[in-house]
């Protein structure tokens, strides 16, 4: 298990910025591969960024390429989600998830999510 805790949404205006961040328990962080999925009202849940475990690769949804970066600090167990110019329809409930192996794959751990309401 990989208890993963998300931290950092809330409401914000329409090109603000945001940083999420997911804190993991355990000490196996460095070998998994996170990412970010994000599900809004009414949709399906949907891949947002995830970066590999080395933190040498990353990988975006088109949707929000050039604005939202992922990371993360091993040492400090956390993968984070830096969010600029929000649009509103980056509104959603964001979820942490890990996995071993490389991106794309079925994500074995996720957190409990967190809010992000971008108003317009």
């Amino acid at each position: 298990q990989v208890p993963l805790v998300e931290s950092g949404g809330g409401l914000v205006q329409a090109g603000d910025s945001l940083i999420l961040s997911c804190v993991a328990s355990g000490r196996t962080f460095s070998v998994y591969t996170m990412a970010w999925f994000r599900q809004a009202p009414g949709k399906e849940r949907e891949f947002v960024a995830a970066i590999s475990w080395s933190g040498d690769s990353t990988y975006y949804a088109d949707s929000v390429k050039g604005r939202f970066i992922i990371s993360r600090d091993d040492a400090k167990s956390t993968v984070y989600l830096h969010m600029t110019s929000l649009k509103p329809e980056d509104t959603a409930i964001y979820y942490c998830a890990a996995r071993r192996g490389n991106h794309p794959g079925v994500y074995d751990y996720w957190g409990q999510g967190t809010q992000v309401t971008v108003s317009s």
